[in-house]
């Protein structure tokens, strides 16, 4: 049996669905919306860097909470495309991991060696990542102060991946609110790839689809649809960053940045289904 959506959903986690102040949902309607529209058959796709443990506890657990539909089409690829599982009124599925593209473990020992013992006072080490490595900054420092430990914990990192004869099989990626060093070959266009692939093999497809992110990383999402030949738009929630040019739509909600754009964004998209 198949079943083809009006649209679909590729949504980035931090920023357009969980506030990346406080690292969690904090506008209800987010919840509220994203069940109306799984309930109304919208496949819809959560594309983070972010591990499956936080998406169990702060994404997962909301919606199972809120009562996700038994007939929903809800799919999750975390750590950039490292490990994915379905998302159901149980809780997360089965989850797959893609060893392949996991950091040595040498690097992993050593970076996160580093980062509590030289950087604790400004970010911590995210305990549930399985094939990358991420520092993330803490909730009670200041932007600026860590944004200043993190250009020279990169470096240290730098200095480690050297010394380790890492290769170049591996990176490090600087973000707003963390440090993260993965394979090369992880990125958001692989994640939505991959949930693309997912709904295909259970014969979900949609007519379009919406990319939500707060980084220019995230416009890989369209890009993976766009190179299907499948329409797509993006949403950019940070368009302050500065938005690109692509052969497909890109939109901004107003002035509304962050979870609240993504609120916005997700609202509109259940007044489209009245």
């Amino acid at each position: 049996m198949t079943t083809s959506a009006p649209f679909g959903l590729l949504l980035d986690v931090d920023g357009p669905i969980a506030s990346p102040i406080e690292r969690r949902i904090v506008i209800d309607s987010i919840v509220d919306d994203l069940l109306a529209l799984a309930a109304a058959g919208i496949p819809i796709a959560f594309i983070t860097g972010r591990s499956d443990a936080f998406m169990r506890k702060q994404v997962v657990a909301r919606l199972v909470a809120g009562g996700l539909d038994a007939r929903a089409h809800v799919f999750g690829v975390y750590e950039k495309g490292g490990c994915w599982a379905p998302v159901t009124p149980q809780g997360l599925g089965a989850l797959e991991i893609d060893t392949v593209v996991a950091v040595p473990d040498a690097l992993r020992a050593a970076v996160e060696s580093l980062a509590r013992e030289r950087y604790a006072d400004t970010m911590f080490v995210d305990e549930g990542k399985r094939v990358m490595i991420s520092l993330e900054q803490r909730t009670d420092v200041p932007s600026e102060v860590f944004l200043e430990a993190r250009g020279r914990c990169v470096d240290e990192i730098s200095g480690l991946m050297a010394e380790l004869e890492v290769g170049p099989g591996f990176r490090i990626d600087p973000t707003i609110i963390s440090i993260d060093v993965e394979s090369v070959q992880l990125d958001k266009d692989l994640g939505a790839a991959r949930a693309l692939d997912w709904f295909r093999a259970r014969g979900v497809s949609a007519e379009r689809w919406w990319s939500v992110g707060d980084s220019r990383s995230d416009y890989l999402m369209a890009d993976a649809v766009h190179a299907r030949g499948i329409p797509v738009a993006h949403v950019d929630v940070r368009p302050g960053d500065g938005m690109l040019e692509r052969e497909y739509d890109v939109v901004v909600e107003s002035d509304l940045i962050h979870d609240a754009a993504g609120a916005a964004f997700l609202r509109r998209r259940v007044a489209e289904l009245d």
